[in-house]
């Protein structure tokens, strides 16, 4: 008996059908810049209106988030953790986002899933105003089981060479305000479905939980803030940015840190959504661990100088202060 690509367990009418939803979707995220989307080999975008620029780049996926997504066969928010996070990413540096690509894989395809997906990332680059300028979708059997899927996105932005936020200027005394996250955003979710034992019970996800004022699953699939909007205002106010995703504030308010400065936290100084003290209690996990793999409510640390903190504190939505640098290196929670 001969062998076909659908006998090794590829579907190419089923995958051609896709990218003819995909390329009817996506060019409703197209602006002038946009001079060829999906349909060729590659897309084509022109730089326009810039003195100095400088591109941006940046890559990031939205982990296992999507067993959740999977558990309750829900997919539509996932696109919005993908171009939030990756929109963030670039924010840090100054970065006004332009367009993006997106990865799509699964062990067999599954078209109804996909389009649900992709309904969200469209309203997603929609809602930021980045292109979303191509990208795959993959069908890989042996690589990834049945019902599995990743999604990744690469997110390409662009700033004026002196408007880089660089991080250089900041001193110790410099304030942290902290901006609030919708929830654990794309990060954590490993111990997370450990903690909830996700895969042996997955029924406690549409389980009502008084302390979250609707379902676990509701509260996990929370979509990923994006602080775009609210911070371009107020970018060149501010010295640094730093996006806590996965590592917290130990593993990420450093990254923007230089030098022989690190950073005192101030804890209790901003409210912890409550899914954060589920998540403890239930483990139970150890506070500094907690710390160590989650945001706890804080998406975004804004770093300003003594003078702008006040009116930023002022200005940006939800915005708290946090802490502040000090000599040494590090970050300590106190």
């Amino acid at each position: 008996m001969s062998e076909t690509y659908a006998s090794a367990g590829v579907d190419i009418p089923a995958a051609d059908r896709l990218k003819k939803f995909m390329a009817r979707l996506a060019p409703t995220t197209f602006g002038p810049q946009v001079l060829a989307g999906p349909g060729p080999f590659a897309g084509l975008f022109a730089l326009r209106g810039f003195r100095d620029p400088v591109l941006v780049a940046s890559c990031d996926g939205v982990g296992t988030k999507v067993k959740v997504a999977s558990l309750l066969d829900r997919y539509d928010t996932l696109g919005y953790d993908l171009v939030h996070h990756s929109v963030n990413d670039i924010l840090t540096l100054g970065a006004e986002p332009l367009f993006l690509l997106d990865y799509i894989a699964m062990g067999k395809l599954e078209p109804a899933r996909i389009e649900r997906l992709f309904q969200g990332l469209v309203a997603a680059c929609k809602g930021v105003g980045v292109a979303l300028l191509g990208g795959e979708t993959a069908e890989m059997p042996g690589v990834y089981r049945e019902g599995e899927l990743d999604l990744v996105g690469f997110v390409l932005g662009v700033v004026e060479r002196d408007r880089v936020i660089s991080g250089r200027d900041i001193q110790a005394g410099d304030w942290l305000l902290g901006l609030p996250s919708s929830g654990l955003h794309t990060n954590g979710y490993s111990l997370a479905r450990k903690v909830f034992r996700l895969e042996e019970e997955p029924g406690v996800l549409r389980k009502a939980i008084p302390s979250l004022g609707r379902t676990l699953g509701e509260a996990l699939l929370e979509p990923h803030r994006c602080y775009y909007d609210s911070l371009k205002p107020f970018l060149p106010r501010v010295k640094a940015l730093a996006h806590i995703t996965g590592g917290g504030f130990e593993g990420n308010i450093p990254r923007v840190l230089p030098q022989g400065l690190g950073a005192r936290i101030i804890g209790g100084s901003w409210e912890v959504p409550a899914i954060f003290g589920l998540i403890q209690k239930e483990g139970p996990v150890p506070e500094a661990e907690m710390y160590r793999v989650f945001n706890m409510g804080v998406g975004m640390v804004v770093v300003a100088s003594p003078e702008e903190g006040p009116s930023l504190l002022q200005s940006l939505p939800g915005a708290r202060r946090i802490g502040e640098v000090i000599a040494g290196k590090g970050v300590e929670i106190v």
